[in-house]
C-alpha cells in the first residue's frame, strides 16, 4: 500500500514542534528570529521611507542597526565589529539583571499571595471571635456573631479549620451572606497543632469557640483542640472565654477540664432531644426556642436595677413594659422563675428579654393590670400522653427516655424503625427492667413505604416525631435528610386523605432542606446542628448565659412552656397582656409572650409574639396559647 504523503504544514509543524521540546534554548532562538523578523524590516522600511536618511548604504545600515538595538534594548553603537560586540555584550547582561530582578520580585510576589491565599499567616486583631473546627454549625454560628456584631463599628470573626482558604470563603459567601461591618478571616490549618492555632490570634480573642466536626470521632477531636488551645495559650496574660460543643456526655468531663474554668462545654445530643422532646409534648414550641436562641428578636440579658433592691421578685415583672423579666442572677446561679414573694438583693442581675442591651428601661405597668379580666379557675390538667416515634439515632433513646420522664402517669411511647434499628430494641429492652415505666412499643418497618405507616394509627397519637438516621461514612450527607422528606411526604398524604393535621415533629441535619419540608410554615422542624449553633453563639455574648439556657431547656425544673390562654385570662376578653403576666405571677409564672391560633400556620412570625408591650390590648381567645417560664 502506497504511504500517504504529509502536507508540508504537518511537516512544518512537528518540526516546529520538535525543536521547542529541547527547552528553553530553543524556545529563546525562536524568540529571537521572531523579533528580528519583525523589528529588521520594520526598521529598514523607516530608514528608506525617511527623506533626510544617510544617502550611502553603509550609514542607512547603521541607521536600521541603531532602531532595531532601540527596539529591542540591544546595543546600538556602531563602528568596529568588536565595539558592536561589547555593545551587544553589555545590552545582553543589562537585559539579563533586568529580566533575573523582574522574575524574583515576580517569585516573591507570587509566594505572597500564595501564602495569603492558603491562609498561614497570623491574625492580628484584638477582641475577635474565633471559630475552631468545620462543619454545618460554622454558618450558624458565623451568621450570628455578624448579627450580634450589628452596631459594633470594628468586628472580626476568625475561623480556623483544614480546609483550603478560597473554599471557605466561597462557602460563607453563599451561606451566610453580606457580612455588614464584621470582617471575615479564614485561616488555614489542623485545629489540632498549637502552632497553627496561633494564626488565629486566640490569645487576643475575645471568645473562641470550638466546633464539633460531622466525623465519628467528633468528641475526641474537640478535646484535643482543647488541649491544642490550651498550649497555644500558656504564658498568655489572659485566657479568652471558651464554648465547646460534644455530641456524647462521656466527652463532657474530659473536655471540661481541657477547656479551664472559664470555659462552657455543650452537650448537642442532649440540648437537641430536649427541644424534640418539649415540641411533641407542646406543639409550636421550637418557633418559641427559635426565636430566643437567634439574634433576630428578643434576646436575654443582664440587668442591674438598684430601684428593685429590697423588694420582691414579683414586682419586677410588672416593672418594665418593653422587657419581660424571667429570672435573676445571684452569684453565679440563675434562678428562674424564683418565688414571687422572694426580695432581691442590690447585687441580683435580672434576667431580661428584651430587643436590646439598651432597651430594658424600667417603667411601672401595674395600673395596666384588669384584675376582672383573670381567669380563676384552676389550670387544664394533664392527661397520658402517645407519641410516636418514627426512625431511629443516636438521640433517640434520649428522646425515649425523656419523654417517659417528662410524660403524665400513663403516657406511652411506640417506636417504629427498620430492621438496622438493633439499637432500639436494645434501648426499650434496658426500659423493660424499670417497673416504673411502661415498656416502648417497638415496631419494624422502614417509614419509607407507604404500607408501612398505613399499619400505623398515626391520628391516634398526640405526636410524630420523625428522625433521620446518622450519617454513614461515605454516604451522602444529603442521604438521612432525604429519608425524612420522603416520610414527611407519605405523612402529608395521610393528613391530606383524612382532612385531620398531624402534629408532627422534625429532625433534619441540613438547614437548607427546612425549605423543602413538607409541612406548614409552623411545624415544628428542629435543625439538629443549627440549634447548638445558636447556642453557641448567644453564649459566647456572655457565659452567664450558659446556665440560663440550661434550666431553660432542661428536662425537668422551670423551663418554657406553652400554657392555655384560658388559664390566664377569661376567653373572649379585651383586656392587655399586663393582666396576662399579673395572671401568670398568681399562679407562680413568669409570661413572656403569646401565640394566636388563627396565625399559626401564616409566616413569618406564625401567630408567636414574644415579648408584647405591656399595654398590647387583644381579644382572648380559648385556642390562643401564653408562653411562660415555669415548672409543671
Amino acid at each position: 500500500m502506497a504511504q500517504r504523503r504529509v502536507p508540508f504544514g504537518e511537516r512544518a509543524r512537528y518540526w516546529f514542534d520538535s525543536t521547542l521540546a529541547r527547552g528553553t534554548s530553543a524556545l529563546f532562538g525562536w524568540m529571537a528570529l521572531l523579533c528580528l523578523g519583525i523589528v529588521v524590516p520594520a526598521s529598514a522600511v523607516l530608514v528608506w521611507t525617511d527623506p533626510h536618511a544617510p544617502a550611502s548604504l553603509p550609514d542607512r545600515l547603521a541607521r536600521v542597526w541603531r532602531l532595531t538595538g532601540q527596539t529591542l534594548r540591544l546595543g546600538d553603537a556602531t563602528g568596529t565589529p568588536l565595539r558592536m560586540a561589547m555593545s551587544l555584550l553589555l545590552a545582553l547582561v543589562a537585559l539579563l539583571y533586568v529580566s533575573t530582578l523582574v522574575g524574583l520580585i515576580t517569585t516573591a510576589l507570587t509566594e505572597r499571595l500564595t501564602a495569603l491565599r492558603r491562609g498561614r499567616s497570623t491574625v492580628l486583631e484584638h477582641g475577635h471571635a474565633v471559630v475552631l473546627g468545620w462543619s454545618e454549625q460554622v454558618f450558624t454560628v458565623v451568621g450570628e456573631l455578624v448579627a450580634a456584631n450589628a452596631n459594633q463599628p470594628r468586628a472580626a470573626v476568625a475561623v480556623l479549620a483544614d480546609r483550603d482558604k478560597t473554599a471557605m470563603e466561597e462557602a460563607f459567601a453563599a451561606k451566610v451572606g453580606p457580612l455588614g461591618r464584621t470582617r471575615l478571616i479564614c485561616r488555614s490549618g489542623p485545629t489540632t497543632d498549637p502552632d497553627v492555632l496561633a494564626l488565629a490570634g486566640p490569645a487576643t480573642a475575645g471568645v473562641v469557640l470550638v466546633l464539633p466536626h460531622d466525623d465519628p470521632d467528633a468528641d475526641a477531636e474537640v478535646v484535643k483542640t482543647l488541649l491544642a488551645l490550651r498550649r497555644a495559650l500558656a504564658g498568655a496574660e489572659r485566657r479568652p472565654p471558651v464554648v465547646a460543643a460534644v455530641r456524647d456526655d462521656r466527652y463532657r468531663l474530659a473536655a471540661s477540664l481541657a477547656a479551664g474554668p472559664d470555659g462552657v462545654v455543650l452537650e448537642s445530643d442532649t440540648v437537641t432531644a430536649r427541644m424534640i422532646v418539649q415540641a411533641a409534648r407542646r406543639p409550636g414550641l421550637s418557633l418559641v426556642h427559635q426565636e430566643l436562641l437567634d439574634f433576630a428578636g428578643e434576646e436575654f440579658y443582664l440587668v442591674a436595677e438598684a430601684s428593685l433592691a429590697g423588694r420582691p421578685f414579683g414586682d419586677a415583672l410588672l416593672s418594665y413594659r418593653t422587657s419581660s423579666v424571667v429570672g435573676v442572677v445571684r452569684g453565679d446561679v440563675p434562678l428562674l422563675n424564683p418565688p414571687t414573694r422572694m426580695p432581691l438583693a442590690p447585687e441580683d442581675l435580672l434576667v431580661v428579654l428584651t430587643r436590646d442591651d439598651d432597651t430594658a428601661h424600667p417603667e411601672d405597668c401595674a395600673a395596666l393590670v384588669e384584675e376582672a379580666a383573670m381567669a380563676s379557675g384552676p389550670p387544664t390538667p394533664a392527661r397520658a400522653e402517645r407519641h410516636l416515634v418514627l426512625g431511629w439515632n443516636r438521640r433517640a433513646p434520649l428522646i425515649v427516655d425523656q419523654l417517659h420522664r417528662c410524660g403524665p402517669p400513663g403516657s406511652t411511647v411506640d417506636v417504629m424503625a427498620d430492621t438496622a434499628g438493633s439499637a432500639a430494641r436494645q434501648t426499650i429492652g434496658a426500659d423493660a427492667h424499670e417497673e416504673a415505666r411502661s415498656v416502648p412499643a417497638l415496631h419494624q418497618g422502614d417509614i419509607t413505604r407507604p404500607e408501612t405507616l398505613h399499619r400505623l394509627d398515626v391520628h391516634s397519637y398526640d405526636s410524630v416525631i420523625v428522625l433521620g438516621q446518622d450519617p454513614v461514612p461515605g454516604q451522602p450527607p444529603d442521604d438521612p435528610d432525604n429519608r425524612t422528606l420522603v416520610t414527611l411526604l407519605l405523612l402529608r398524604r395521610l393528613e391530606e386523605a383524612t382532612g385531620r393535621r398531624l402534629p408532627i415533629v422534625t429532625e433534619l441535619i441540613d438547614d437548607r432542606n427546612r425549605a423543602l419540608v413538607p409541612l406548614g410554615d409552623g411545624a415544628d422542624v428542629i435543625i439538629s446542628g443549627k440549634v447548638i449553633g445558636l447556642l453557641m453563639a448567644q453564649i459566647s455574648q456572655n457565659r452567664h448565659l450558659a446556665a440560663v439556657f440550661e434550666q431553660l431547656l432542661s428536662a425537668d425544673g422551670p423551663r418554657v412552656r406553652l400554657r392555655p390562654a384560658g388559664d390566664y385570662v377569661l376567653p373572649g376578653c379585651d383586656t392587655t397582656f399586663a393582666t396576662v403576666v399579673a395572671a401568670a405571677r398568681r399562679r407562680g409564672e413568669c409570661a413572656l409572650g403569646y401565640r394566636t391560633r388563627r396565625g399559626s400556620s401564616r409566616a413569618p412570625g406564625n401567630g408567636l409574639r414574644i415579648n408584647p408591650d405591656k399595654a398590647e390590648r387583644r381579644r382572648w381567645t380559648a385556642d390562643d396559647e401564653v408562653v411562660v417560664v415555669g415548672e409543671d
